[in-house]
């Protein structure tokens, strides 16, 4: 079963339980108290009842101090549930805000441990100084356990809607990301190069937009692939929505898994 996580402020949680529903995968939501023992005895659970978690985007505690950092500091509560539960294998999604959190909470890039007491990442506010809402184009570079129902260098389109997404990271964990293959998406063109604005749409430091942990089972991207789950949600004509493979990867997964 996957674990919806929200919490005040988050938005997009509905999409995301949606899509998995619609593949008929058990899914359910669940506050963050609920995991760090701050709600009712009845009402209390243990991660370890889930095989994965999900962090939807939104804007987790009006995104105070800066996006994700309330509800990546209150995540690190349970930090050493986390660590076992990633070294089991099973996995942790973060979209949008969900990838500030996992950031915030240390538990992207995941190269120094499975979660790092400090932030190693910053998702931080969009060059144009504003918020950014539109579809935009990725490339797969590398696979994951999220991606690996996606072609290898394929080119998707996906939309955004953030206003602090701009990846910043050290020289050293940036050739890390690079040595261990990390790197999931990457900012493009239409035609699948590189470029700036607007296809790169926060400035974010070689076009970065989504990356794992070393082992595949821990992902953060900015783009949302649940609001194209449908191809009717498109702006152009496909067959299938460009998002659905990315529920359908983590499904695989976690059934070959089990």
């Amino acid at each position: 079963m996957i674990a919806i996580l929200r919490m005040e402020g988050t938005n997009n949680e509905e999409d995301i339980y949606n899509a998995f529903a619609a593949l008929k995968y058990p899914v359910e939501m669940v506050h963050l108290k609920q995991f760090t023992g701050e709600a009712k005895k009845e009402l209390e659970k243990s991660i370890f009842d889930y095989d994965g978690i999900m962090i939807p985007g939104g804007f987790s505690a009006g995104d105070y101090i800066r996006a994700g950092a309330i509800f990546g500091a209150r995540l690190k509560k349970i930090s050493k549930e986390l660590k076992e539960f990633v070294r089991e294998g099973r996995i942790i999604g973060g979209i949008c805000n969900g990838f500030q959190v996992l950031t915030e909470a240390g538990l992207l890039p995941g190269i120094d441990d499975v979660i790092v007491s400090k932030p190693q990442i910053s998702l931080g506010v969009n060059d144009s100084g504003r918020f950014e809402c539109r579809h935009i184009f990725l490339k797969h570079e590398n696979k994951c356990f999220f991606t690996e129902k996606y072609e290898k260098n394929e080119i998707l389109q996906v939309p955004i809607a953030h206003a602090e997404g701009k990846f910043i990271t050290s020289k050293r964990i940036l050739e890390k990301l690079k040595e261990n293959g990390q790197i999931i998406f990457r900012y493009v063109n239409r035609n699948g190069e590189y470029a700036g604005y607007p296809f790169n749409p926060n400035g974010s430091m070689e076009n970065i937009a989504g990356i794992s942990n070393p082992e595949g089972n821990v992902f953060g991207m900015m783009p949302h692939p649940e609001r194209v789950f449908y191809p009717y949600l498109h702006q152009e004509k496909k067959k299938t929505g460009d998002g659905r493979r990315f529920f359908e990867s983590i499904i695989e997964y976690l059934r070959r898994r089990i």
